[in-house]
């Protein structure tokens, strides 16, 4: 990791303390352990104060040490390895648990998310889809399980829904290649970013497609590729990404063209569950109709 690239500090450019100077060295040594210390316990680790940490990031142009260690945190959970990521995450669960770390970190992550999401790129969202002659929906990875969510519902709405198989890069391409101006594309991608996600964004830029993206930066790579960006906060949970924030994004996506298009969608779903009712698709103890 260079010093700093990945931030606005440029230390080349500073004079700096003598305790300053050791709390950059260690940040550069130990970034992924740093980003997600406390002011007190990074001082501590260094054998600087708290106060000196704090000053620190002040003088490197953050409002304060939580700014800083912020940024850190957003510049570098994509370059952490599954194994950092394990080590990470156990210095943040500690003793309280598991299930009480993750849970209360995912409701933050919710909080941020609606606070921050922006209400004209959502529409915007929902309105070329509304408008799209076809949509594909590309997740790779971890993000394949919210394009997979997303298309069962959209499938059950549009006619012309594709999912894009991610499992090769030739399989990719050959699947959008029909890919054209009156088409949207609704990309999913959260870190570690994936260069197939990338790669084929650049593919459906080029022919004109409307992007959707839905990640969790504007300095997220498929972020410069969308005409509407739905930013939905994610952050690390051991190896895995919690993805709760944008799974409710893409639940609001949902709820939102289905209302847009009540009676087309009132329909489908009549004829739906005549069908569902006649081959036994869900269970049905209770003697009542299906649901």
């Amino acid at each position: 990791m260079k010093q700093f690239a990945f931030a606005k500090i440029d230390i080349s450019t500073k004079k700096l303390s003598k305790g300053h100077k050791k709390l950059a060295q260690y940040i550069n040594e130990n970034y992924d352990k740093a980003a997600f210390m406390t002011a007190s316990k990074l001082g501590e680790s260094v054998g600087i104060s708290e106060s000196t940490v704090v000053r620190f990031a002040s003088e490197m142009g953050y409002k304060g040490y939580p700014e800083l260690q912020k940024e850190l945190q957003q510049m570098i959970k994509s370059k952490l390895t599954a194994v950092q990521r394990m080590e990470v995450s156990s210095n943040l669960i500690g003793e309280q648990g598991a299930i009480k770390k993750v849970l209360t970190d995912d409701i933050e992550l919710i909080r941020e998310t609606l606070e921050t999401v922006s209400n004209d790129e959502f529409s915007k969202a929902v309105e070329t889809i509304n408008s799209a002659k076809r949509i594909y929906i590309l997740g790779v990875r971890s993000s394949a399980s919210l394009a997979s969510f997303l298309y069962f519902y959209f499938n059950l709405v549009f006619e012309n829904v594709v999912l894009i198989n991610s499992s090769s890069a030739s399989e990719m391409f050959e699947q959008m290649f029909r890919i054209g101006e009156d088409d949207v594309c609704v990309a999913i991608s959260f870190p570690r970013y994936s260069k197939q996600t990338i790669n084929a964004l650049r593919f459906i830029s080029d022919r004109g497609t409307k992007i959707i993206a839905l990640t969790d930066s504007d300095h997220s790579p498929i972020a410069e590729y969308a005409d509407a960006l739905l930013v939905a906060k994610s952050d690390m949970a051991s190896v895995v990404d919690s993805l709760v924030a944008p799974l409710s994004i893409i639940n609001a996506l949902i709820v939102s063209v289905t209302f847009s298009r009540r009676d087309e969608v009132y329909d489908n779903f009549n004829k739906l569950e005549s069908v569902w009712d006649e081959y036994q698709v869900y269970d049905n103890a209770d003697g009542g109709t299906n649901e």
